[in-house]
């Protein structure tokens, strides 16, 4: 349980240095490009810039897949290091920005916050909620690795169906930064039915279908 321990504090170390490090270059950009403040209709910044932004992004996904890789010995603990990296690299992410730049100034406030393939739109407390979502999962599972449990693949796929969803929701009006206007009304319902559905299903895995079976087995 030590090594356990000890792997999951330096997750968490990773995790907020790659949020400090995504704040800072967010700093860098804003004070080039958004000298009065960041804020709908966005500014296009130059193409090749956007580039250099884009395989930024996919470097940061690559190098916490490779940290959650070596951090497990199995599918299942791994996924569970990749949720808490990515959780805590996005809670950092706007912890560092609003310790540097006084934004968001409320959780209201709108921000671009992925750009593969198309620009990913929604009000701040929307990624807040999923990373907290996925640190507070990544952790139990990564710390529990001892319980027996079984994931099956309609497990996945309902999971994965609730993320696709909540995906969904973010890009639903992606075109507002090209056409540099202020996007529409984000789809909460359309966001929340997705993390409810990624949720219960994780819910039941852990919770509800174990007692079912150990009810069963005691009952036999």
């Amino acid at each position: 349980m030590r090594s356990v321990l000890a792997r999951y504090v330096w997750l968490w170390l990773l995790g907020l240095s790659v949020g400090w490090f995504e704040a800072s270059v967010v700093v860098y950009l804003r004070a080039l490009y958004f000298p009065h403040g960041f804020s709908f209709p966005l500014i296009l910044i130059p193409e090749p810039i956007a580039r250099v932004e884009i395989v930024r992004e996919a470097a940061s996904i690559l190098l916490l897949a490779a940290a959650a890789r070596l951090a497990g010995q199995r599918g299942l603990e791994r996924w569970a290091a990749f949720s808490l990296l990515f959780g805590v690299w996005d809670l950092t992410y706007y912890a560092a920005l609003w310790l540097l730049l006084g934004w968001p100034a409320t959780l209201a406030d709108w921000d671009v916050l992925f750009l593969i393939p198309v620009p990913w739109l929604g009000p701040v407390w929307a990624p807040m909620l999923v990373a907290l979502s996925l640190v507070i999962g990544g952790s139990y599972l990564y710390l529990t690795p001892a319980r027996p449990r079984r994931y099956r693949l309609r497990d996945w796929l309902v999971a994965s169906a609730g993320g696709l969803i909540v995906v969904a929701a973010f890009v639903a009006d992606w075109r507002a930064v090209p056409e540099r206007r202020v996007p529409a009304a984000f789809p909460a319902l359309l966001f929340v039915v997705g993390w409810l559905v990624a949720l219960g299903q994780f819910l039941w895995a852990e919770c509800v279908r174990p007692r079912r079976h150990a009810r069963a087995r005691s009952s036999s």
